[in-house]
């Protein structure tokens, strides 16, 4: 190559910025989340952790349902369960935390602080893993990721059957944070 040849610089290539569109994802889930909340309040403080492990659950089968069938049926397309799967995810975080209160409402600015907590730490570790693996899921196929998040689903009902006790596994909370991780990559690679 010409060493005196410059792409133009609408042409350069650009390095992906992990951490931006990590950001946005969020972002685009909690204004789901928050939009849901006015309409509904908080209802799912009804829910136990194990209910709500069910319902990601769910949506991670459907979800790979489409990508065995190719088609799909229910309007609702597989970034929107990917989205389900991230506030659901918070939500059983909250739950964790929270316990199992009497009082089920709580104050739109209580719900965004625990909700930007979680979604904080998810990141963290995020990058963190992110800084070891080199960013390794780029090249993974959105099924895998499917499958990983369906693994750390079993792997959390099992927990919850054994009471919550492991002998050297990480705990639930853990579980939540890989599969918010691994619904974010598969928007992020969604997107691009």
């Amino acid at each position: 190559m010409n060493p005196d040849f410059q792409l133009p610089v609408s042409e350069i290539p650009m390095a992906p910025n992990t951490s931006f569109q990590y950001d946005r994802i969020i972002g685009r889930c909690k204004d789901i989340f928050l939009k849901k909340m006015k309409d509904y309040g908080t209802a799912w403080r009804i829910l136990r952790v194990s209910s709500i492990t069910d319902q990601i659950y769910i949506k991670a089968q459907r979800i790979r349902s489409i990508e065995e069938k190719g088609t799909q049926k229910v309007e609702e397309g597989v970034d929107s369960e990917f989205v389900g799967i991230i506030n659901y995810c918070a939500i059983a975080l909250i739950q964790i935390e929270m316990g199992n209160e009497s009082n089920l409402e709580m104050a739109e600015a209580d719900v965004i602080a625990h909700f930007d907590k979680h979604v904080i730490e998810s990141k963290h570790l995020m990058e963190n893993k992110n800084h070891d693996y080199g960013e390794a899921w780029r090249g993974m196929r959105t099924s895998s990721m499917t499958d990983l998040i369906l693994m750390k689903l079993l792997r959390i009902k099992q927990i919850e059957d054994n009471s919550g006790e492991t002998l050297i596994s990480e705990g639930v909370a853990a579980n939540y944070y890989d599969i918010i991780n691994y619904a974010v990559f598969a928007l992020i690679k969604s997107e691009e």
